[in-house]
């Protein structure tokens, strides 16, 4: 894939730590699906905090963007955390670990 292509894909999101994060209800999706892992975050409890619903309960999931494994076998690494922030710096860690 071009480079310049790629580049082009991830600007019409919005980027953390230079990647797409992309929500769908309680469904997140960190990364590049032209890299080969992207982040499955999901939300799985909220608490009440004053006005806001904070996560308070996060499954985060690694999985290969290599469309030639079986999807079951896509999934890399799994964990659970206490907070969104947690689940994400958990994800990208993984993601500059794996890409190497």
């Amino acid at each position: 894939m071009p480079r310049k292509l790629k580049k082009e894909a991830s600007s019409k999101f919005f980027l953390f730590k230079n990647k797409p994060l992309i929500r769908k209800g309680e469904t997140l999706y960190y990364g590049n699906m032209f890299d080969p892992y992207v982040a499955k975050i999901h939300i799985k409890s909220t608490k009440e905090f004053k006005d806001l619903n904070l996560a308070n309960k996060v499954s985060v999931q690694l999985i290969s963007t290599d469309e030639s494994i079986n999807l079951k076998d896509r999934i890399v690494k799994i964990a659970e955390k206490g907070s969104l922030y947690a689940a994400i710096d958990i994800a990208d860690a993984w993601m500059q670990n794996y890409a190497n």
